[in-house]
C-alpha cells in the first residue's frame, strides 16, 4: 500500500522565495507527501506520475498555507499574574512591578512550587490553543525556574511536549532571565552558575539554543557576553531579548555571536540594524508585549525593511507581559501597531519564524520541506491578518499526519 498522500482541491499559498506575487498562490493546487516530507507542490492537473496510486484527500476548496511557527514563547510556568495586569491598569510600570518583587520572580516562585506534571498539564493546555490555530512548530524557553533543578524540570516538560507528537518543539535555555532571590546582590555569581549548568543540560539533550534578557532590569551586556561565550563553546546557537525597554547595545552584541534572532527591539539602534543584517539575524517582533505594556515606541520597521533584515512575529506568550495564545492575533497586531504588510506578517509566522529557530525544512510549501500545513476557511491569505476574534483554521497536517 502506498504511503503517499495527494492533498488536493485547494488554493495554495506556498510562500516560496521569488514568487512573483510574494504569496506564491497556486489555484486548484495539490501537495504530494510521503511520510513527513513534501514530494511535490503544484497545480492538480499537472500532478506527477509519482502521485499515481497515492491516497487522495480533498481539502474542500480551502486556502492552504505552511504550518504556522511560533518562534518565541515562555509556555512552561506555574500560576499567572493577572494581579499585575491590574497593578499596571492602576498606573504601576513594568519596572516598578519587577523591582517590588513581582514580575518574573513571582512566576519563579509558582514554577518552583509546581510539580512536573502540573507544569506539563498547564503548558499543554496553552499549546493546544496555539495548535488549534494551525501552529505546527513552536519554541519554548525556560527562565522561570532560575535554579538548576527548576530549569531542568521546565526544559524536560518542554521536551515532553515535543515528544508527545502534538507539535514540534525547539527548546531554549533562558536561565539568564532574572536574578533569583538567593543571588540578590550577586548577579555575576548567578551568571557564573547559569554558565556552569549549561553543559549538563546540553548533555541531557534538553537545550537547542541559549537566550538572555539584556536590559536594565535584566543583565548587563558584559554578563550576557559571558552567557554567549559559554553557549558558543558548546556549539549552541544564541538569541537575545534585546532593546525592549532601552538601548543596551544587545543586538550588536548578539549579532557578533551570529545570533539566530534578536527579539522585541523597540529601542533598536541603526548600528543594531546593520549588525543584524551582517550577521543574518532575524528580528522577532512581539506585538503582544508592546500592547500589554502600552508601549509607544515602535521597533524601527522601516530601517529593518530597508536593510533586508528578515522580520518574524511571535506571541511571546508569558504570564506577565503577553498572556495571549493566538499567533493570528499577533500577526494582526503586527500589521496594526507596526505597519507590517499582510505578506510580511504571514511570512513572519512561517518563513522567517523558521529562520529565527535555525530551521530550513519548514515555513514554505515546497518539495523537500517537512509536511506541515494548514487549511483555512478564507479566500486569500491576507484575510488571516484582517479578521480577528475568530479561528478560520479547519485542518492541520503536521509531519504528514492530520490532527484529529
Amino acid at each position: 500500500m502506498s504511503t503517499r498522500t495527494l492533498w488536493h482541491h485547494a488554493t495554495l499559498a506556498t510562500l516560496t522565495h521569488g514568487a512573483p506575487d510574494g504569496w506564491g498562490l497556486v489555484p486548484n493546487g495539490a501537495v504530494l507527501t510521503e511520510g513527513d516530507t513534501i514530494l511535490w507542490v503544484g497545480p492538480y492537473d499537472r500532478r506527477p506520475a509519482a502521485a499515481d496510486g497515492a491516497r487522495e484527500v480533498d481539502l474542500g476548496g480551502m486556502l492552504v498555507t505552511p504550518g504556522l511557527i511560533d518562534c518565541h514563547t515562555h509556555l512552561v510556568y506555574g500560576g499567572h499574574r493577572a494581579n499585575e495586569a491590574e497593578m499596571r491598569a492602576n498606573g504601576a510600570s513594568y519596572e516598578e512591578i519587577a523591582r517590588a518583587g513581582g514580575g518574573i520572580r513571582s512566576t519563579m516562585a509558582a514554577t518552583r512550587a509546581a510539580s512536573e506534571q502540573e507544569l506539563y498539564d498547564g503548558a499543554m493546555r496553552r499549546v493546544s490553543a496555539l495548535m488549534r490555530e494551525g501552529v505546527t512548530t513552536l519554541e519554548i524557553k525556560s527562565g522561570y525556574g532560575l535554579s538548576f533543578d527548576a530549569e531542568e524540570r521546565c526544559l524536560r516538560v518542554a521536551r515532553a511536549i515535543g515528544a508527545s507528537g502534538a507539535v514540534d518543539v525547539r527548546t531554549t535555555y533562558l536561565a539568564a532571565h532574572a536574578l533569583p532571590p538567593e543571588f540578590d546582590g550577586r548577579a555575576d555569581d548567578y551568571i557564573e552558575a547559569v554558565c556552569a549548568w549549561m553543559p549538563t543540560l546540553q548533555a541531557a539533550g534538553l537545550v537547542d539554543a541559549v537566550d538572555a534578557f539584556c536590559e536594565t532590569i535584566g543583565f548587563s551586556p558584559a554578563q550576557t557576553q559571558r552567557v554567549f561565550e559559554a553557549a558558543t563553546s558548546l556549539g549552541l546557537p544564541v538569541k537575545l531579548h534585546a532593546e525592549q525597554l532601552s538601548d543596551q547595545g544587545g543586538a550588536v552584541l548578539a549579532a557578533s555571536y551570529g545570533a539566530l534572532s534578536c527579539d522585541h527591539l523597540e529601542y533598536l539602534s541603526t548600528a543594531g540594524v546593520a549588525a543584524m543584517k551582517a550577521a543574518g539575524s532575524v528580528a522577532v517582533l512581539l506585538p503582544g508585549a508592546y500592547y500589554m505594556l502600552r508601549e509607544t515606541r515602535v521597533p524601527p520597521i522601516a530601517s529593518l525593511r530597508s536593510a533586508g533584515v528578515p522580520m518574524a512575529v511571535a506571541t511571546d506568550h508569558n504570564p506577565g507581559t503577553s498572556p495571549g495564545l493566538s499567533l493570528l492575533l499577533s500577526a494582526h497586531m503586527s500589521c496594526i501597531f507596526f505597519r507590517l504588510t499582510p505578506l510580511e506578517a504571514i511570512k513572519g509566522i512561517t518563513v522567517h519564524a523558521a529562520k529565527a529557530l535555525g530551521l530550513i525544512d519548514r515555513g514554505m510549501l515546497a518539495a523537500g520541506m517537512r509536511a506541515d500545513f494548514a487549511s483555512w476557511d478564507v479566500a486569500h491569505p491576507n484575510e488571516l491578518t484582517y479578521w480577528f476574534g475568530q479561528n478560520p483554521c479547519r485542518r492541520v497536517i503536521a509531519a504528514g499526519v492530520e490532527r484529529a
